[in-house]
């Protein structure tokens, strides 16, 4: 039995995958260490509905950003947690989350997806058949710049302010929240197929708060890592 999560929203999504058979939950649960709080009784309710038990996992399949930096440590120490007990992990992007998902609600590249980047940012990245472009960040003011004429989707959440930006060719779901469970469910099944991946590394887009407020010792760490990987 195959478990797949993301919580790199303020929405925790969970999967439980057998076969053909699939459990899943979407749960609003908050910034930060909501997730915390809900993810493992949300996990049990899944495991206690699909009629399992914890020996039943075979492998969990995790999205590793970009995401809210809490948020998303929470859902990657899980997994890696699980890793530790011989589980196999599998990892993938928020962006390759979001673009199965548009697949699955039959929408067709090319596209932008936009995430929330904070700090009056958006991360953001061009699909169409695969990632067209690089993964970045970039203030919401210069979006138009970069994303031009073409059709964009963002979560629902995030909508409001990139529409201050790009008032037209957003790509609507008639439900976004079935639209990325069923994303999830697919992107879990094909990377569970590849090599396992161990340690699961969050992807980051933007510095944390500590570097951005103490670079100095932001880049003394970085030189201390630096050597000690040398070594």
């Amino acid at each position: 039995m195959l478990l797949a999560l993301d919580t790199t929203t303020e929405i925790l999504h969970l999967a439980l995958l057998q076969g053909d058979r699939v459990w899943a939950r979407r749960v609003l649960s908050g910034v930060g260490r909501g997730h915390s709080e809900r993810l493992i009784p949300t996990l049990d309710a899944l495991m206690t509905e699909a009629g399992a038990v914890p020996m039943d996992l075979s492998g969990v399949a995790a999205c590793l950003g970009p995401g809210g930096f809490t948020s998303l440590r929470i859902g990657v120490a899980t997994a890696e947690g699980l890793g530790l007990t011989g589980l196999p992990t599998w990892g993938f992007s928020a962006f390759e989350l979001r673009a199965e998902a548009l697949r699955q609600a039959g929408v067709t590249g090319p596209f932008w997806i936009l995430l929330d980047g904070q700090r009056s940012e958006a991360f953001h990245q061009r699909w169409d058949v695969g990632p067209s472009s690089a993964a970045a960040k970039q203030p919401l003011a210069t979006l138009p710049e970069r994303v031009g004429g073409e059709a964009w989707w963002a979560p629902e959440a995030f909508v409001p302010r990139v529409e201050t930006v790009l008032p037209a060719h957003r790509i609507p779901l008639a439900d976004e929240g079935e639209a990325t469970l069923a994303g999830l469910v697919a992107l879990a099944r094909r990377v569970s197929q590849g090599p396992p991946e161990a340690p699961l590394v969050p992807f980051y887009l933007r510095e944390t708060d500590a570097e951005v407020n103490f670079p100095l010792a932001a880049a003394h760490l970085s030189e201390a890592l630096r050597k000690g990987v040398a070594r």
